[in-house]
């Protein structure tokens, strides 16, 4: 969406906060960093892991022994304790690469009055959050053309360094990005890109069969356009501007575009069994942690599992 100024730049000086440039980054980096660590550290300490049956070494925990089941798979000294016979379940080990990207385009930089940080400064928390929180878990975590996937227990220093020395052109979707067989790719952006763009983004980084997630992180003005009388809006990214004499006669119509957006983006994400998330800067960013979380490696668990042993090691590869 674009900003508004009603008769001043008042509205418009986020982007001029955070507009993307180097130094600004860098300044706000310190910052964004010992959020993300500390939204991690209350969402790791909540959870209750993500460990699940599958092909391993470690051993995970017994079960009752089922009908049908080769008789190989049975405890025996386990089952001699019991009159019940027992399986040992081992713990899935098939980690796999999750690819996060972070939209740092121009039009992320916006922030009103309703809210403490812009949709950027949103985006990177949750992004370094989220990276600590499935490296955690055993997980590699990479930027597309930015950084490559890593395991390191100091994932966010990583991440931080390689987004304030990133010398590309900031593009809203990854573009030229093909992720390997059975890898996540999360993208946190504000979506407000032309509906054939994303289409041709969710091709590209679904043709491999990749999984993955959208979540449209929007300011709440975007979402309620609370503007009345003579407002002036600018696009940051194309500068192009417009007027309204009384913009309050222009609510209905945002809205039916907004939802009609909405609508072509989530029938193309369930399409392609993808996930779609809407987050407003003005809730706690910890329940969009806890969301992708629950979420990421469900549907690539089942991809291998239904591929069998051969399929598994698929999941090994970024």
């Amino acid at each position: 969406m674009a900003a508004a100024r009603p008769g001043t730049r008042d509205e418009g000086k986020a982007f001029q906060r955070a507009g993307g440039k180097a130094r600004a980054a860098a300044a706000n980096m310190p910052r964004l960093i010992l959020e993300a660590r500390r939204i991690a550290a209350t969402v790791i300490h909540g959870l209750h892991g993500r460990r699940r049956a599958g092909s391993g070494e470690n051993f995970w925990q017994f079960r009752r022994f089922v009908s049908g089941e080769e008789a190989r798979r049975i405890d025996w000294r386990r089952s001699a304790r019991d009159e019940h016979l027992y399986v040992r379940e081992r713990e899935w080990e098939a980690a796999h690469t999750v690819w996060l990207w972070p939209d740092r385009s121009p039009s992320m930089a916006f922030a009103s009055a309703l809210v403490r940080e812009s949709k950027l400064e949103r985006a990177i928390v949750v992004t370094f959050a989220l990276a600590q929180v499935l490296v955690e878990a055993g997980e590699r975590v990479g930027i597309p053309g930015v950084m490559r996937p890593t395991g390191s227990r100091a994932v966010i220093d990583r991440m931080a360094e390689a987004v304030v020395h990133d010398p590309s052109e900031r593009t809203s979707l990854p573009l030229g990005f093909a992720p390997a067989p059975l890898a996540e790719v999360v993208v946190l952006s504000d979506l407000w890109s032309p509906i054939e763009e994303i289409r041709a983004t969710l091709a590209q980084l679904s043709a491999s069969g990749a999984q993955g997630h959208l979540v449209q992180i929007v300011d709440p003005v975007e979402e309620t356009f609370p503007f009345t009388g003579r407002v002036e809006f600018w696009e940051p990214e194309g500068n192009a501007e417009i007027t309204a004499g009384r913009a309050e006669n222009w609510r209905a119509d945002y809205e039916a575009r907004v939802a009609r957006h909405r609508a072509e983006i989530r029938a193309e994400v369930d399409r392609l069994g993808w996930s779609f998330t809407i987050h407003r800067t003005d809730r706690a960013a910890n329940d969009l942690l806890l969301a992708l979380h629950s979420r990421i490696g469900e549907g690539n668990f089942a991809a291998v599992m239904s591929r069998g042993p051969q399929g598994a090691q698929f999941g090994r590869r970024a």
